[in-house]
């Protein structure tokens, strides 16, 4: 009994987390207003724009831990990750409708569910462009700044998705 009892406590905290991770906690504070990242001509993250960044990836922690290494067997590593270096209208795309279904990263092929960055709390266009851009600036990445003004794009361009990405319908975005 006693280990049923532990099994279903650590359950109701992996799912508490979850939920919080994806949006769930309303209470959470927005990210600053100030520290936009529609200056294009940024090479890497401003502080202000890390840090607001830093803040919104809080909700990543969970799955992609705080090293951005994933967690073995279940969530892919954002260390290293093709799809983080690569096209930045990917990256952006899985955060606003998230992604499901098998993924290979690194080598490893993982198959589970990210739910759309924010599941239950809008984010903004802003809020979008600092996660991933601290992402891509983050646990040894090397990719470009994303703008608000990108994130407003891949939004217009895919506001008719109603399920989360599989990695063939990714191919097509650029």
């Amino acid at each position: 009994m006693t280990t049923l009892r532990n099994t279903t406590t650590l359950l109701c905290g992996i799912l508490f987390l979850s939920v919080t991770a994806c949006g769930g906690a309303k209470d959470r504070p927005e990210a600053p207003a100030t520290g936009s990242v529609t200056d294009t001509t940024l090479v890497a993250p401003t502080t202000t724009v890390a840090s607001a960044g830093e803040t919104e990836y809080q909700r990543c922690l969970v799955c992609h831990q705080a090293t951005g290494a994933g967690i073995p067997g279940a969530f892919p590593p954002l260390a290293g990750s093709e799809y983080v270096n690569g096209p930045a209208d990917r990256m952006v795309a899985i955060i606003v409708h998230g992604l499901q279904g098998p993924i290979t990263v690194a080598g490893t092929t993982y198959n589970s569910m990210m739910m759309p960055y924010g599941t239950g709390v809008a984010m903004t266009d802003d809020q979008v462009a600092s996660v991933a851009t601290y992402v891509r600036a983050s646990f040894g990445n090397t990719g470009s700044v994303v703008t608000a003004a990108d994130v407003a794009r891949v939004r217009e361009k895919t506001k008719s998705r109603a399920t989360p990405w599989t990695v063939a319908e990714l191919e097509s975005i650029k």
